[in-house]
């Protein structure tokens, strides 16, 4: 409940889109005792293969905090020493072959018959490893595409662990899911988020988790997580400065949306090419959705001040994020 558009948003932020500050807590903590017990597998199991120090990365939404409800997933980078492999590019980005030397006896058991590393036998090697952690011998674990995952019965999340190597070239090379490995790098991701809140004056981290929930709920294809939080950074570095409330920041991004749905996003990163492979009949959908939204929100806008109508406001804005929506008080 809540007696004005304002107090509206933050409620709503609070309550239903924001992670929990309480299990937030908690979730830092198991994933930095994780960190901890995956550093240790190279003496606890068989045959594991040695680890680069310091050169694990918490990424993804969780440690970017754009994560929003539920807490359904935290990523890891668990990086290995090349131990002198070398690395061949077929497609920038998109497509390695690591080639591991006889002397790394631990990878060579991990390779192909050409000498070959395959990822998808790097990650079932994390995933039988982890049973050698006393924790989590009764826990559900998997490989899912490029990550071995762990799932626990006392928390909510899984945690999804990637194996990568760090190349001479500063970024890293991950699983491509299918054996193969292809290129990333989350520092970029993370401190183009950082730089881009921090010049916004906070405002771009709330504004990204808030229309996270529109995209999950909306009526339309759901753009990819992030591909979306590519469009809201691009969107904001449009703007000279971001409105002190955030009603008129979200009206102002479906305004943009309708026509950057049909563009090209680049990766940041340089790695993926253009990131926006969404069909043109999806494109459309979208484009309907997000100019059917600017026109509720923006009658939301109008009907707060120039009526000075806070309840009936209030009722337009939940039209358009549903009755999670916090209800005139």
């Amino acid at each position: 409940m809540a007696k004005t558009v304002n107090e509206a948003f933050n409620k709503f932020n609070t309550d239903t889109v924001n992670l929990d500050p309480d299990r937030t807590k908690v979730a830092r903590s198991s994933r930095d005792w994780l960190i901890g017990q995956l550093i240790s597998l190279p003496e606890k199991a068989e045959d594991f293969p040695k680890l680069y120090e310091n050169m694990h990365i918490k990424f993804g939404s969780f440690a970017r905090n754009t994560k929003i409800r539920p807490l359904d997933d935290i990523d890891l980078i668990l990086t290995f020493s090349g131990e002198g492999a070398t690395y061949n590019t077929v497609t920038y980005g998109q497509n390695y072959i690591l080639t591991v030397p006889e002397s790394a006896k631990l990878l060579r058991k991990l390779c192909n018959d050409d000498g070959t590393l395959n990822s998808i036998k790097l990650v079932n090697k994390i995933v039988s490893s982890l049973n050698k952690i006393e924790q989590y011998k009764s826990a559900d674990k998997h490989r899912k595409q490029e990550a071995a995952t762990l799932n626990l019965n006392s928390y909510e999340w899984v945690f999804d662990i990637v194996p990568a190597f760090y190349t001479d070239t500063k970024y890293y090379i991950i699983p491509d899911g299918q054996g193969g490995w292809k290129a990333t790098d989350p520092n970029i991701d993370q401190d183009r988020v950082s730089t881009i809140n921090k010049k916004y004056d906070g405002k771009v981290l709330q504004l990204i988790r808030t229309l996270k929930f529109w995209n999950n709920r909306a009526s339309m294809t759901t753009i990819p997580s992030y591909l979306f939080e590519n469009l809201v950074l691009n969107f904001t570095e449009s703007k000279d400065t971001l409105n002190d409330y955030i009603d008129i920041n979200l009206i102002n991004f479906w305004y943009y949306l309708k026509t950057a749905i049909y563009n090209e996003v680049n990766d940041p990163k340089g790695f993926q090419g253009n990131l926006n492979t969404l069909t043109y009949a999806e494109k459309v959908g979208i484009s309907t959705k997000a100019n059917d939204t600017y026109t509720k929100g923006y009658e939301a806008y109008k009907i707060e001040t120039e009526e000075k109508n806070q309840s009936k406001s209030i009722n337009k804005w939940i039209e358009i994020f549903g009755d999670k929506f916090p209800k005139y008080e």
